[in-house]
């Protein structure tokens, strides 16, 4: 669905430079567009939207989400990583319309999927089940035992996560902000996008489940999507879907207005920045070895709320073609109001485009 501005001189949205203190810097896989285009024909081959809505899809550009994610990725992880954003993307889509039953039930296939990658799925089964099964069999050629068990606990309690905020759209009590957060910081994805990163190392559940290593992850987690919610606010008021914002939420919580919410919202960046250089400080050593490798994933933990920072301003998602001049002058104008047809589910649901 395109959304478009109004004839009238648009109410303008403010974006705080939120990253703008952030050491790692934008580094894109150099396998990327070559990389890119096989993840998004992979997709394609599958047909999990109709033609108007893959095209839609297609404009956000999960092959880029991964090239900045993952910029040190051979082509084979980075493969496993553009797969990744694409699986992520459809589930986003796919559940964002449905009932929580429903939902339930997509999350119970993608689990069954986890534990039997190389079982048929079912006939008559929704597409999704095959698309995860597909990229979870390549996935399992070239990820390590410790990575892969990682990746199915990390990613069961994202689908979980996924499977609550739909029970919550459900219900009339209104989130508060500390429910929002623990909600988000699971259903943002973060702890499992980091498995391409982890494919060749060896980390004992000793050294990935360290207090101060889960630490990094849940504050790197807030980091991405504190930015999320930013940039996704003006396209997600305009399709009337505000009560899981935590802009929207400091708004009602706090008694305050838009741009009262944005500084919020920066504020509460640079704390959430130095828990996560603080944690960085408290870091053990768990001898040569085994620091090289978390060295590895800890620079993944850290390049990844910058990369997805840029993805959100170089990928059409939220901004459309106006993405890098919107990142310079920080200024959206703020998007009517559409109709959006919660009817349509699945390989017919409709993905929203954005041009401003």
């Amino acid at each position: 669905m395109f959304i478009p501005t109004s004839s009238d001189a648009p109410v303008m949205i403010y974006l705080p430079e939120t990253m703008s203190r952030w050491p790692w810097l934008r580094a894109l896989n150099p396998h990327y567009e070559e990389v890119s285009a096989a993840s998004k024909a992979w997709l394609h081959s599958l047909r999990p939207f109709n033609l108007k809505s893959q095209y839609a899809f297609d404009k956000g550009d999960f092959g880029r989400l991964a090239a900045l994610g993952y910029p040190n990725a051979s082509k084979e992880h980075l493969r496993i990583g553009c797969d990744l954003m694409n699986v992520f993307f459809v589930i986003d889509e796919y559940t964002d319309v449905e009932s929580a039953s429903a939902v339930r039930d997509m999350v119970d296939i993608i689990i069954d999927v986890l534990h039997n990658p190389h079982k048929p799925r079912a006939e008559g089964e929704m597409v999704l089940g095959e698309i995860v099964r597909q990229f979870w069999e390549r996935t399992l050629k070239s990820a390590s035992p410790s990575a892969a068990k990682h990746f199915v606990e990390s990613f069961t309690d994202y689908l979980e996560s996924v499977a609550e905020q739909a029970k919550e759209r459900e219900s009339d009590t209104p989130l508060t902000l500390d429910d929002y957060v623990a909600m988000r910081k699971r259903n943002i994805g973060a702890s499992p996008s980091l498995m391409p990163a982890e494919l060749q190392l060896n980390l004992s559940d000793d050294v990935f489940y360290h207090h101060t290593v889960q630490r990094l992850r849940e504050c790197a987690a807030e980091l991405i999507f504190l930015d999320n919610d930013m940039v996704s606010y003006n396209k997600e008021q305009a399709a009337g879907d505000t009560c899981h914002n935590i802009l929207a939420i400091a708004m009602r919580q706090l008694e305050i207005d838009l741009p009262a919410a944005m500084k919020w919202l920066h504020d509460y960046h640079l704390q959430v920045e130095a828990k996560f250089f603080e944690a960085l400080r408290d870091l053990p050593s768990f001898g040569p070895e085994v620091d090289h490798q978390l060295g590895q994933y800890l620079y993944a933990i850290a390049i990844w709320p910058r990369g997805a920072d840029c993805w959100n301003f170089e990928g059409g998602r939220y901004f459309g073609s106006k993405g890098l001049e919107i990142q310079k002058t920080r200024c959206v104008p703020m998007l009517p109001k559409v109709d959006v047809d919660s009817t349509l589910k699945r390989e017919n649901v409709r993905v929203l485009l954005v041009e401003l």
